[in-house]
């Protein structure tokens, strides 16, 4: 008797742990959500939960759980063709969750790098409508925001990290802010309020 009720309790964990999401993960939304989805795209050495922070911000502003979306990218220093091809699953499997035809991405650092790649190079200017970079490494890629695509760019006088040179981008909305640290982009109020204005315009 104690052991099958052992294996029962086994047996229900296992269905837990594949049923219900965890940190950093979404539940499939049933029918299309009510605003475009956003995905997050981190840089060098980072991972999904960079963007804590500013996920917790946007919810606070009435974004849900099923409209926010962080990548943990395969190549930590930035490789341009496995991560863009990353990205574009990921954003894939995002649009079939969500119902919708486009998302929004917010990336830092080599992350704007990274997405910009996956715009201009494997489909993604047509299923990106708005790009928000945090102290991007845009020009890595491109010195020109991607025909189709709204893109702002906010970096940092402050940045000792990627200069703001890198970041700024012919055609985009560039938007300089100073005494925040190349890291504090993900963690800074004034930067999250620019963040808001730039998904809702």
């Amino acid at each position: 008797m104690r052991k099958s009720r052992l294996l029962l309790m086994v047996f229900m964990s296992m269905i837990l742990a594949f049923t219900l999401p965890g940190i950093g993960q979404n539940m499939k939304a049933s029918a299309a959500t009510a605003r475009t989805p956003i995905v997050f795209v981190h840089g060098l050495t980072g991972s999904d939960s960079n963007f804590l922070a500013i996920e917790r911000y946007l919810r606070g502003e009435g974004w849900s759980r099923e409209e926010l979306f962080a990548i943990d990218l395969p190549s930590k220093a930035g490789n341009q063709l496995l991560n863009s091809a990353a990205i574009s699953r990921f954003v894939d499997d995002v649009l079939r969750q969500t119902g919708h035809s486009k998302v929004h991405i917010v990336a830092h650092s080599m992350g704007g790098a990274n997405s910009l790649y996956y715009i201009l190079n494997r489909g993604g200017a047509d299923k990106v409508d708005k790009l928000i970079t945090l102290g991007g490494a845009n020009r890595l890629t491109t010195s020109r925001a991607p025909s189709g695509v709204t893109v702002t760019s906010i970096y940092s006088t402050s940045d000792t990290i990627v200069s703001p040179v890198l970041s700024r981008l012919d055609g985009a909305n560039n938007i300089s802010v100073n005494l925040v640290t190349h890291i504090g982009l993900l963690f800074n109020s004034r930067v999250n309020a620019l963040i808001k204005a730039a998904l809702i315009e």
